[in-house]
């Protein structure tokens, strides 16, 4: 394991990251929380909406500033993509100018900062969470509003545009293989950092479960669609029992599964209850239209949960030979959960998860390589 002593390091991220209850701030979370693990002092900055204050952060890191987030409508309108130009601080800048230790900003959300000439010479990192332009596209292309698919559209030409102030920065972090060969093809200094996560040890409850569970933030378009269409595509009419569990789910949802007697929605669960729904199921199902980053609720479900069914865009560029059953069309879909809930989940594939997700997903490994790329 790779040590360090009185090491300072700047995070700048784009919301504050705790709770840690959804993909991006789960990452941002579990990241800085291994790194305090190595002995590192970390300078949070968070850029504040809607969060409160938190006394974890505050007792985790060596020093937490807040600033907030300029949501006016003017900014929809700005030049810049509205991610970043809400996320303009001076009195961030003036904060990190006061020293000259590493900066790690979180998401291409927090990289205005990346434009200030006083920032010029210092060591800063950036954390890419996704293709930002090509994610938003893709929430467009699914989103129902249309004052709001105008704005995605928007944002992503926006996006696309300021991607280039990347090459300002010392490296580029990317979160996943698919990321990764793309953010190389543009940028030099490109490192594979994986996903962080809660949950890094396998912990599977053998036996058998009566449900299939589909889990994720239920307001992205992204996810009630996939909830839509497994309800409507892959387990209507079904006798198995499907349990729909995410945050904010939008009413046309919340009618959808209402008209389904073996659908249940449970809405908002922590993650206490989250983590139970997810080791108690029979199955956990991940269907995505879009292959963006590494699904951190893929790693839950590999950690905690029984079987995992999923198609083949959930996993583009990941080696999940033994981990997953893939699948990629309502018909195939159906024919294989109805027969895994007939089958127990045992000691011996208890034993081949933890051997294969030491080699797929070793958190350890990843930090060392993050603390010796920090320097």
């Amino acid at each position: 394991m790779n040590c360090i002593s009185e090491k300072h390091i700047h995070i700048v991220s784009f919301e504050i990251p705790y709770p840690a209850n959804y993909g991006g701030v789960i990452d941002v979370y579990y990241k800085m929380r291994a790194l305090v693990e190595r002995g590192m002092k970390i300078h949070l900055h968070c850029f504040e909406y809607g969060r409160g204050h938190s006394d974890v952060l505050e007792n985790m890191c060596y020093s937490v500033n807040y600033y907030k987030r300029q949501t006016k409508v003017s900014k929809v309108f700005h030049t810049l993509p509205y991610i970043v130009c809400s996320r303009e601080s001076e009195e961030l800048v003036e904060n990190l100018k006061k020293d000259d230790y590493p900066i790690l900003l979180e998401g291409l959300h927090s990289c205005m900062l990346l434009s200030y000439p006083e920032m010029d010479g210092r060591k800063i990192f950036v954390r890419t969470h996704n293709i930002e332009h090509e994610y938003y596209q893709y929430l467009a292309k699914t989103e129902k509003n249309f004052q709001k698919k105008l704005y995605l559209l928007q944002e992503s030409s926006k996006l696309l545009r300021f991607e280039p102030i990347l090459k300002k920065a010392t490296g580029i972090l990317a979160i996943s293989q698919n990321d990764y060969e793309y953010f190389s093809k543009y940028y030099d200094n490109v490192t594979l950092i994986t996903a962080y996560n809660a949950y890094d040890k396998v912990n599977i409850l053998r036996g058998k479960g009566n449900y299939v569970l589909y889990h994720g933030k239920l307001d992205i378009s992204e996810n009630y669609h996939a909830a839509e269409y497994l309800i409507k595509e892959v387990f209507d009419k079904s006798q198995v029992k499907l349990k729909i569990a995410g945050m904010n789910p939008p009413k046309h949802l919340v009618k959808c599964i209402a008209n389904h007697s073996n659908v249940e929605l449970i809405e908002s669960p922590d993650d206490d209850m989250l983590l139970e729904l997810i080791r108690n199921a029979q199955v956990n199902i991940l269907v995505t239209a879009q292959s963006t980053g590494l699904k951190l609720k893929l790693l839950n479900a590999l950690s905690n949960g029984r079987y995992c069914v999923v198609n083949d865009k959930m996993v583009e560029g990941l080696n999940v030979k033994d981990l997953c059953v893939i699948a990629n069309n309502p018909q195939s879909i159906r024919r294989i959960v109805e027969d895994l809930m007939e089958k127990d989940f045992d000691a011996g594939q208890i034993m081949l998860r933890k051997e294969r997700m030491e080699q797929f997903y070793n958190l350890q490994k990843t930090t060392d390589s993050l603390i010796n790329l920090i320097g």
